[in-house]
Parts: C-alpha cells; sequence; structure tokens
C-alpha cells in the first residue's frame, strides 16, 4: 500500500518545503500526494511528481484535506507554516492540525521534523499502521 500524503506550505514556506522535496524525492516518489493548489503547482512544475491539487488554502484547500484527515484517507501531513505572519484563514489552519491530533495522523511542521519522519524506517514500512482513536 502506497502512503498517502499531504503537502502544505504557506507562501513564505513555499521555498523551504520545494527544498526539501527535491532532497527526499525518491521517498516522494514512492508516495500519493495531495497538494493545496499554490503548492501542488509548484511542486509539479519544480519536481515532475504527480500530486493531486486541491484548492487553495484559503480558499477552502485546509479543509478539504481535513476532511481527507477525518475520512481516514491520508497517512501524514507535511505542514510548512508560517508562525511569523499570520494568515486570515488561520483557525483552518489550527483545525487541520487538530485533525491530526484527534485521528493519531504524523504531522510534521518544520523540515527538521519532516526529516525525522521520512527517513524512519517506519515511514515507508506496510507494517506501520497507527493505531486510529474509536470514537
Amino acid at each position: 500500500m502506497t502512503k498517502r500524503i499531504a503537502l502544505v506550505a504557506h507562501d513564505h514556506k513555499k521555498t523551504e518545503l520545494l527544498a526539501w522535496i527535491e532532497k527526499h524525492l525518491s521517498v516522494m516518489q514512492q508516495c500519493d500526494i495531495v497538494a493545496t493548489g499554490t503548492t501542488g503547482q509548484r511542486i509539479i512544475e519544480q519536481t515532475g511528481l504527480d500530486v493531486l491539487r486541491l484548492k487553495s488554502g484559503p480558499l477552502g484547500g485546509d479543509q478539504q484535506i481535513g476532511a481527507k484527515i477525518a475520512e481516514g484517507e491520508l497517512d501524514a501531513l507535511f505542514f510548512f507554516w508560517d508562525p511569523l505572519n499570520p494568515a486570515p484563514h488561520d483557525p483552518d489552519v489550527k483545525a487541520l492540525l487538530r485533525l491530526c491530533s484527534v485521528w493519531n495522523v504524523p504531522v510534521a511542521c518544520t523540515s527538521a521534523t519532516a526529516d525525522l519522519m521520512v527517513t524512519s524506517p517506519l515511514f515507508l514500512s506496510q507494517d506501520f499502521k497507527p493505531q486510529k482513536p474509536d470514537y
């Protein structure tokens, strides 16, 4: 089973996310990728990866990813968010991070945590299945 991941980055973090993706391109090529609109377009243009693009974050893309998390359709979220530039859709960002905690979905918000996640032997392992809460 292929890892299903979401890639999201605020405007000031898109370049950092793209550099991180290129660093881990061989891992990313083994994943089914979903991304918010502009981030997804930049990933496609810079890496050639196949990406399912959703709406832009402020236009509902964060909520679309949240819905995929709630439905069990994503295995991990890589969300390079910018803590120094508050966004008008900040409540959506907090809701998305909250859903990751609610549904026990691994989330990385910095390149350091993202590095640790994708280099873990568990990341691409078919045997690793995080326990999902039974509400």
